[in-house]
């Protein structure tokens, strides 16, 4: 049996792209992917903000962390944030489908806008910026090493919500489904799928839906954590290393999997 251990989760010199990337998990990933060697693109709506964190990761890490702004919920963003990667690198080796929305309501006054704007950035928003990245992925894969595409999806995808979060919890399933029609139709190519469901991290997202106004340092996260057979929220290590392993040579026959980071939540139901 001949075997390569060498470099085995390595991601040194890949181009990765993160959406959400100015915060929350999207951060976490990009940080992570930063440290272990990898060129970062992330991207986020507020140009300001996603400037700030490209430039506070470049410092933090010693890598390279460009900021592309983009609104992914509409067809001409994925498009633009697709040429505007295009003008700068050959090819993408890792997209990290990361960019999400939430809104919660009671079911009686839940909002059409609420609806359509889930739906637009979680599922619609993943779906053409893939399209749009293919030529880059195709680039990439030509290369030896297959591209890899990461759908950041949730556990509200697999199980019902706490929140009356409708919109989101449909919009993770349909991540997830989604994932697997793009494996099936894009493993041949050597640009493999896979999703990342997470569970409770320290986000801005999670902070305002149990009452913490956004904030996530020093916060007492006891509310979220009881139910929660490890009793903690996520760290960054946490979904870093899952990303990283699935963007590796050791997650390389892992395909179309929506795998949970959730401290053992939905295996625990």
């Amino acid at each position: 049996m001949n075997t390569n251990f060498q470099d085995l989760f390595s991601v040194r010199g890949k181009v990765a792209l993160v959406t959400g990337g100015s915060r929350g998990i999207g951060e976490m990933i990009a940080a992570g992917f930063l440290a272990q060697g990898a060129k970062v693109y992330i991207s986020s709506r507020k140009a300001e903000v996603c400037e700030a964190t490209a430039k506070r990761l470049s410092e933090g890490t010693g890598g390279t962390c460009i900021a592309l702004p983009a609104d992914l919920s509409t067809v001409e963003g994925c498009t633009h944030l697709a040429a505007e990667l295009a003008k700068r690198e050959a090819r993408l080796d890792i997209l990290v489908n990361n960019a999400g929305a939430a809104w919660g309501a009671p079911i009686e006054t839940f909002p059409e806008v609420g609806w359509d704007k889930v739906m637009d950035t979680n599922v619609k928003g993943v779906f053409f910026l893939t399209q749009q990245c293919l030529p880059l992925l195709r680039a990439a894969a030509k290369d030896g090493a297959p591209a890899r595409v990461i759908n950041i999806g949730s556990i509200d995808g697999i199980k019902s919500a706490t929140f009356d979060s409708f919109s989101y919890g449909a919009s993770k399933a349909a991540v997830h489904h989604l994932t697997r029609f793009l494996a099936k139709r894009l493993t041949p190519e050597r640009i493999l799928v896979n999703a990342i469901a997470p569970g409770p991290y320290p986000t801005w997202m999670l902070s305002t839906g149990v009452g913490h106004g956004g904030a996530t340092d020093g916060v007492d996260w006891s509310a979220v954590t009881q139910s929660n057979p490890s009793g903690r929220v996520g760290a960054p290590e946490d979904i870093a290393g899952l990303a990283i392993f699935l963007s590796s040579r050791a997650g390389e026959y892992v395909v179309g999997q929506t795998i949970a980071s959730d401290g053992g939540i939905v295996a625990s139901l």
